[in-house]
C-alpha cells in the first residue's frame, strides 16, 4: 500500500517523491493525502469552519512544545555574557594579590634570614629600624589579609551572602557602604527612580532579616567581653583596612627614602642585600596600592557592578547578586588557581545557590534564574542549561511546596522558572518525570479557603483563611494559582502528562473548581484581570484534557463529565459571560470535547439551560466565530444521541433558524448543516413529522453541492442524503430545478466529478466519498431510479465505484476523531455501501423494485 504524505513542519517530504525505479513499478492501490492542520495549542479544537481542524476530521498530533522556546541565539546573541567582565576583573585582582603576597613573603624571608639573621650586628641603626618597621607592617598586613580571605572563603563554603557582604576585606568595604544607601544601589542621584530605590531597599531589608537569624554573622559581634561597641568585628575590620593602607604607604615611603639616600655602608654583601630588600618591599607595597587603586577605579568610578547589572537585566536586585558572584569568583581565584574563578557564570552560580541550605542564598539564586528565564536574550541558554541539570530541576520543583511566609518570594520565583522550563518539550518531560512533581505543582493551586469552589469569584481579601494552616496567613494565593495553572497547561501539551494530571488525586477537581466564575465577576467590567485570567487558564487546561486522544482522553473526558461542577460552571460562563467572549469560546470548546462520549452528552443534557444557551449563541449574529463554535458543540451533542436531538428540538423555531443559517458565512453554515443532518439522522421516529420541515434546506444544500468544495461540499452532500429520506424522486427533481440545476444529468456528473476529485481518502473530508455513494444509492433506489442508472452509466460511475472499492480506508469508517483516533464508528461498513451501489448500477435499475 502506497501512502502519499504531505510535507511536515520542516518542509521535508515524507513520501518517496513519486519516483519510480527499475521501470514498470506499478503504484499500489491506496494513496492517502495527509495534511497538517495547525492547532490552537489547546489540543486541536478548532472553530469547525474556515478550514480549521475540528473533531469532525482527524488532525495529526503536533510535537509538544515544538517551537515554544525562547530562541537559540543564547545569551547576548553569541557574545560573551556580561558577567565575564566581573570574572576577568576578579582574575586581574587575584594576579595582583598573589603577586603582592608572593613578593611580601619573599621580602619577609629575605629580611629575617639574610639581613636580620646574617647582618644584624653590622646593620646601620637607620636601616635596622627601617627593616624592622617594614617587616612588622608587612607581616601584620599579610597576616590580616590571609585571615580575611580565609574568613571570606569560609563564609562562601557555609553559604552566607550576608557574611560575604559584611566581611572586613578591603575589596568589599566600598560595596557594603554603597549597598547601605538604596539610592547608591540603583545608581544614586536625585534623578534615580523612586520605585527602583524602594525595591532595592526592600530586597536589602530581606537580606538583612535573613542575616539576623544567623548569630555568628551578625554585623556587631563583640570580639572581647564587656567592651561594648569598641571591639566589634565591623569596627575592627575598618581599623585593619586603614592600617593596611598606612603600612603600605609607610613601606613605600621608607623604601624610596633609603633607596634614594643609598648610604648603607657595611661589608661587600650588605649593600646588595639591602638594595634587594628595599626593592622587593617597594614592589610589594606598590602592587598592593595599585591593586587598591584599580579596585577603586573599576568599582567606584567606572561603576562596573552597575554596568554589568544593567547588561544582565537583573533589575533592582542585581547589585546584591553580582556582589556575591564577584566575591565567589575572586575567592576561588585566591584559594586555588587564578583561572578557577574565570570559569564561573551566573547561571551555574545561581544553580549552586538554590541548592544551598540557607534561604538568603536560595533567594539570590532563584532571582537570577527568574530574571534570565524571563529575558528574551538569555532565556534560551539559561533554560537549556538548567533543564540538563537534574539537581537544579529537582530543587526548583521542591521549592513549589514551600509555604512559609518568609519563603513566598523564593517559591514565586521558582514557579516562574518552572513555568518557563515547561514550555520546552524536553524540559517538560524532565519536570513531569520527577517523582511527586505533579503533586508539587498542585500545591500551587491551594487557595487558602475551605471551600475549593469559591475563591476564584472572590477578591483576595474575601478568601477565608485556613485556620489549620497558620503559615498560609497573609499569603496572596492568586499569583501562585495562575502559575500553577500555567505550568499544568504547558505540561498538558504532552499526551503522557495529561494522563499524569488525570491520575493525580484531587487535581482534576481542583482544576475544575477554577472554572467557576460568579455572575458578579463576569458582569463586572472592572473585575480583576488576574481572576479572569485564572478562569481562562483553567478552561484552556480542561479543554486540552478533554481533547486528549486515545484511551487517556476517554478516561479524562469521563472523569471531567462526572465532576458535578463541570457543566454547571460552563453554563454560567455561557449565560453571563457576554463581556468575556474568549471565556465563552473556551467553555463551548470544552462542551464540544465532552460531547465526544456518551457520558459527556448525558451530563450536558441533564444540566438545565446548557443547550438553550448554545442555541442562543449559535443563532445570534453578534459573534460569528463564537456562533460557529456553539454550532459545532450542538452538532456533536446531536451525533448518534436521541436525547441530545430531543433537547435541541425543544426550541420550536430551531429548524427555521438552521435553514436560515445555511445562507450565512462559512463557519455558521458548515455547523448548521452538520447539526441539521444529525437531527434528521438521529432524532428517532417521534420527531420524524416535525423534521419534514428540514426539506426547506434542500435547495441550499443542492446549490452548495454544485458550487462548493471541501468541508462545505461534504456536509452538503451528507445533508442532502438525510433530507431525501423525507421526499421521493419526483420531488427531488423539482428541487433540483428550484436550485438552478437545469438537468438531472448535471447533478449526476457533479457526483461523478467529486469521486474523481477524491480518488483517495482525504483527511480534511473523511466522509466525502461515503456521503456521495449514499446519495448515489438513494438516487438509484428512488422512484426515478431507472433514469439515474442510465445517467450514472453514461458518466462512468460504475468504474469510479470499482476504483473506490479498492481504496477504502479505516479513515472513512468514523463520524468524529480525537486526533488520529477514530470515535463513534459508522453503523454501516463503507465497503458494503460501495458494493451495494455497484450491484444496483450493474442491475436493471431498482426504482420499481426498491422504492422507499
Amino acid at each position: 500500500m502506497k501512502h502519499k504524505k504531505g510535507r511536515d513542519a520542516g518542509g521535508e517530504s515524507n513520501g518517496d517523491g513519486g519516483s519510480q525505479k527499475g521501470g514498470g513499478e506499478v503504484p499500489l492501490s491506496i494513496q492517502l493525502d495527509i495534511v497538517e492542520h495547525p492547532g490552537d495549542g489547546g489540543g486541536g479544537l478548532g472553530t469547525g469552519g474556515g478550514g480549521s481542524a475540528s473533531f469532525f476530521e482527524p488532525w495529526r498530533e503536533q510535537t509538544p512544545g515544538s517551537g515554544s522556546g525562547h530562541g537559540s541565539s543564547g545569551r547576548g546573541g553569541g557574545r560573551e555574557p556580561p558577567e565575564k567582565r566581573l570574572t576577568l576583573f576578579a582574575l586581574r585582582l587575584a594576579v595582583l594579590e598573589k603577586a603582592a603576597s608572593g613578593l611580601g613573603k619573599l621580602d619577609f624571608v629575605w629580611a629575617t634570614v639574610v639581613l636580620l639573621g646574617g647582618f644584624a650586628s653590622s646593620l646601620h641603626i637607620t636601616d635596622f629600624w627601617c627593616v624592622t618597621v617594614i617587616l612588622v607592617g608587612e607581616g601584620a598586613r599579610v597576616f590580616s589579609r590571609s585571615h580575611e580571605l580565609e574568613w571570606q572563603h569560609h563564609a562562601t563554603q557555609t553559604s552566607t551572602a550576608g557574611g560575604a557582604l559584611r566581611s572586613s576585606s578591603r575589596f568589599f568595604r566600598h560595596i557594603v557602604h554603597a549597598l547601605a544607601d538604596p539610592a547608591a544601589a540603583v545608581g544614586g542621584g536625585g534623578a534615580a527612580d523612586d520605585d527602583a530605590r524602594a525595591r532595592a531597599a526592600l530586597f536589602q531589608r530581606q537580606i538583612v532579616a535573613f542575616m539576623k537569624q544567623r548569630a555568628w554573622h551578625a554585623p556587631d559581634v563583640s570580639l572581647l567581653p564587656y567592651t561594648g561597641w569598641v571591639f566589634v568585628s565591623r569596627k575592627i575590620g575598618r581599623l585593619l583596612n586603614w592600617l593596611q593602607l598606612l603600612s603600605a604607604f609607610a613601606c613605600v615611603a621608607l623604601s624610596i627614602m633609603r633607596l634614594w639616600r643609598h648610604d648603607f655602608g657595611g661589608g661587600d654583601n650588605m649593600r646588595p642585600a639591602l638594595l634587594l630588600f628595599y626593592t622587593l618591599a617597594l614592589a610589594e607595597a606598590s602592587l598592593f596600592l595599585f591593586e587598591k587603586a584599580y579596585w577603586t577605579w573599576k568599582v567606584s568610578i567606572c561603576k562596573l557592578l552597575h554596568q554589568v547589572s544593567a547588561e544582565c537585566e537583573l533589575g533592582a536586585y542585581g547589585l546584591v547578586s553580582l556582589t556575591r558572584f564577584f566575591y565567589d569568583a575572586y575567592s576561588r581565584c585566591i584559594a586555588g588557581s587564578i583561572f578557577d574563578g574565570i570559569k564561573m557564570d551566573l547561571v551555574s552560580f545561581a544553580e549552586e545557590l538554590i541548592l544551598s541550605d540557607f534561604l538568603d542564598e536560595q533567594l539570590i539564586g532563584v532571582r537570577i534564574l527568574q530574571q534570565f528565564a524571563n529575558s528574551e536574550r538569555s532565556a534560551g541558554d539559561t533554560l537549556r542549561k538548567v533543564g540538563t541539570t537534574p539537581r537544579s530541576i529537582d530543587r526548583l520543583v521542591e521549592m513549589l511546596n514551600w509555604k512559609r511566609p518568609d519563603e513566598e518570594e523564593v517559591r514565586r520565583c521558582a514557579a516562574e522558572v518552572v513555568s518557563k522550563l515547561a514550555g520546552k518539550r524536553q524540559n517538560a518531560l524532565r519536570v513531569s518525570g520527577i517523582p511527586g512533581s505533579i503533586e508539587s505543582i498542585m500545591s500551587l493551586l491551594y487557595t487558602g479557603g475551605n471551600n475549593a469552589h469559591a475563591p476564584v469569584s472572590q477578591t483576595p481579601g474575601d478568601v477565608a483563611e485556613d485556620e489549620a494552616s497558620p503559615a498560609a496567613r497573609g499569603y496572596d494565593h492568586l499569583p501562585f494559582n495562575l502559575l500553577g495553572l500555567l505550568i499544568l497547561k504547558k505540561l498538558a501539551r504532552d499526551h503522557d502528562n495529561c494522563g499524569k494530571i488525570g491520575n493525580a488525586r484531587g487535581l482534576l477537581a481542583k482544576i475544575i473548581s477554577f472554572t467557576q466564575a460568579s455572575p458578579v465577576l463576569l458582569r463586572n467590567p472592572h473585575a480583576s484581570d488576574s481572576q479572569v485570567r485564572a478562569v481562562k487558564r483553567a478552561l484552556q487546561l480542561v479543554k486540552m484534557l478533554v481533547s486528549t486522544t486515545g484511551s487517556t482522553g476517554l478516561a479524562l473526558r469521563k472523569d471531567v463529565a462526572e465532576d458535578v461542577f463541570t457543566v454547571s460552571n460552563l453554563r454560567d460562563i455561557l449565560r453571563y459571560g457576554q463581556q468575556h467572549r474568549e471565556l465563552q469560546k473556551l467553555a463551548t470548546d470544552v462542551l464540544t470535547g465532552l460531547a465526544l462520549d456518551e457520558s459527556g452528552k448525558k451530563a450536558i443534557v441533564a444540566t438545565g439551560g446548557v443547550v438553550k444557551q448554545l442555541l442562543s449563541i449559535f443563532v445570534s449574529a453578534e459573534e460569528r466565530e463564537l456562533g460557529g463554535e456553539a454550532g459545532e458543540a450542538l452538532a456533536m451533542l446531536a451525533l448518534e444521541s436521541e436525547d441530545g436531538c430531543s433537547a435541541i428540538l425543544k426550541r420550536g423555531d430551531v429548524l427555521d433558524q438552521l435553514v436560515a443559517a445555511l445562507q450565512d458565512g462559512d463557519a455558521r453554515r458548515l455547523n448548521a448543516a452538520r447539526l441539521l443532518r444529525n437531527l434528521c439522522a438521529y432524532s428517532g421516529e417521534k420527531h420524524r413529522e416535525r423534521l419534514r420541515a428540514a426539506t426547506k434546506a434542500l435547495p441550499a444544500a443542492l446549490s452548495a453541492t454544485m458550487a462548493e468544495r471541501d468541508k462545505v461540499l461534504e456536509v452538503s452532500v451528507g445533508l442532502t442524503v438525510e433530507i431525501c429520506k423525507f421526499i421521493d424522486g419526483e420531488r427531488f427533481a423539482a428541487e433540483l430545478r428550484g436550485a438552478g440545476v437545469a438537468e438531472e444529468r448535471a447533478y449526476a456528473e457533479r457526483l461523478a466529478s467529486v469521486l474523481r476529485r477524491y480518488r483517495y481518502p482525504e483527511i480534511r473530508v473523511p466522509r466525502m466519498r461515503r456521503f456521495v455513494v449514499q446519495q448515489v444509492i438513494w438516487l438509484v433506489k428512488c422512484s426515478r431510479g431507472d433514469v439515474y442508472v442510465e445517467l450514472f452509466r453514461e458518466v462512468g460511475m460504475e468504474r469510479l465505484l470499482e476504483s473506490i472499492a479498492d481504496t477504502t480506508s479505516e479513515l472513512e469508517c468514523y463520524h468524529v476523531f480525537s486526533g488520529s483516533v477514530g470515535i463513534s464508528k459508522h453503523r454501516e461498513n463503507f465497503s458494503g455501501i460501495v458494493d451495494s451501489a455497484l450491484e444496483l448500477i450493474a442491475g436493471s435499475g431498482g426504482g420499481a423494485r426498491a422504492k422507499e
